[in-house]
């Protein structure tokens, strides 16, 4: 169980440095992921962007993930249950696209300028955690079209079939708690309000602060999906 988004993240980061993890730039997924991903940079004393993506919802059920779309439209589909819902070619183009423009303006709210350069550099992203992992899956593969030296994803928790499937895309896996029953993410954690967009911007600036009066909700990572 951690605190909060801030101790899970310094969490992370002492069981990455126990295995000898040595960045040269975290990346992290925002809303939640930016507590988690400040701690870890901070530790490290590297440099925090974001990588974004958005869900792309099924057919008569947007909670319902069957793929995600990062900034650059590098997309992850889960071509098993699209088959089995019988979605079609061309709604999954239609809501590539406009989950595409979700996630550039997303990204466009936090980082001025371009993508940074990630080529042969060693790279972490960074979430609050994993469910099905559908977000985390499109972030890595924009990362990886990139050609980093090495690539790992890293959450404080999250079920450990979905941490394996990562391995598909990821150099490494790293989670601090891989539950046997997993439950939803927030359910780890005895603070994990909602991030909003101003507070996300503190931790990229270096200065974030977790607490307040939010209620104790789940943000819009990965958790549901």
């Amino acid at each position: 169980m951690f605190t909060d988004r801030t101790d899970a993240g310094e969490q992370l980061a002492e069981s990455l440095a126990d295995r000898g993890v040595d960045p040269d730039i975290v990346l992290t997924i925002p809303r939640g992921g930016l507590p988690v991903g400040r701690a870890v940079a901070d530790r490290f004393a590297v440099p925090l962007d974001v990588v974004v993506a958005s869900k792309m919802g099924a057919p008569d059920n947007e909670e319902l993930a069957i793929g995600a779309v990062a900034e650059d439209g590098s997309v992850w589909r889960n071509d098993e249950l699209i088959a089995e819902l019988g979605v079609t070619d061309d709604y999954l183009d239609r809501v590539r696209e406009r989950e595409r423009a979700v996630a550039e303006e997303k990204a466009a709210t936090y980082r001025e300028g371009e993508f940074p350069d990630v080529t042969d550099e060693r790279v972490l992203v960074v979430d609050d955690g994993v469910a099905t992992g559908a977000t985390m899956r499109a972030c890595l593969q924009r990362v990886r079209d990139d050609d980093p030296e090495y690539l790992i994803a890293a959450v404080p928790v999250g079920p450990a079939d979905t941490l394996d499937t990562l391995l598909d895309i990821a150099d490494d896996v790293a989670s601090v708690e891989t539950p046997p029953a997993f439950r939803a993410v927030g359910a780890y954690y005895e603070d994990f309000p909602q991030v909003t967009d101003e507070e996300a911007q503190t931790y990229l600036d270096g200065d974030g602060e977790e607490g307040g009066d939010e209620d104790n909700e789940a943000d819009d990572g990965d958790e549901s999906e």
